[in-house]
């Protein structure tokens, strides 16, 4: 692994944001059990862990034409700020402006389904925290396509490599990026003295 991916697998132990429990396990937003449990909303609760995650997404979109990034609430919205940040003080710098999925549309205002910096037509990342089936990260494609966005890229913190879920994700004609797998992190975990 690289050296910063190598820190991020750290830091997803140093600040207890992965648990590994292969006997009794973790229920998952499916129902599903799984031996793991990624959470990177408290990864994303720390400043240096923010700062890895940005600049490793940074790296891996430099070489893609992109406008704007986001993806569904509340996951997304850390990640995508973060790594907008990011990239406009970097250098080369990018102003890659930012937007948030709603779960559903607002019920009152102008009722949007979709906040943020951006016009039908321009070029869009579609970031989420963990991919397991791909569910919550294909319902924001669909729902930036909807608005007018061309989504040809998504990128995840983690993809767990469980429930198909990056075929599903490249079946609707995506590239995924995965700053780390399941197999980073746990090739990580600390030894026990």
């Amino acid at each position: 692994m690289l050296p910063l991916k190598v820190e991020l697998a750290k830091a997803f132990h140093e600040t207890q944001s992965f648990k590994w429990d292969p006997v009794t396990g973790f229920t998952l937003a499916s129902g599903l059990k799984s031996p793991f449990y990624v959470d990177c909303r408290s990864l994303m609760a720390h400043p240096g862990s923010r700062r890895l995650v940005a600049n490793l997404a940074y790296d891996a979109l430099r070489p893609v034409e992109l406008d704007c990034l986001g993806g569904l609430e509340i996951g997304a919205i850390s990640i995508a700020t973060s790594i907008s940040d990011f990239a406009f003080a970097a250098q080369p710098p990018r102003t890659w402006r930012t937007f948030v999925v709603r779960k559903q549309a607002k019920d009152h205002g102008l009722g949007k389904l979709i906040e943020g910096s951006f016009q039908p037509g321009e070029r869009a990342v579609v970031v989420d925290d963990v991919l397991t089936s791909g569910g919550s990260l294909l319902k924001a494609v669909a729902a930036a396509r909807g608005a007018g966005l061309v989504v040809t890229h998504a990128l995840v913190i983690v993809d767990r490599k469980e429930q198909d879920g990056r075929r599903k994700v490249e079946a609707e004609g995506l590239t995924l990026v995965s700053l780390l797998t399941i197999d980073d992190l746990t090739s990580a975990q600390p030894t026990r003295s």
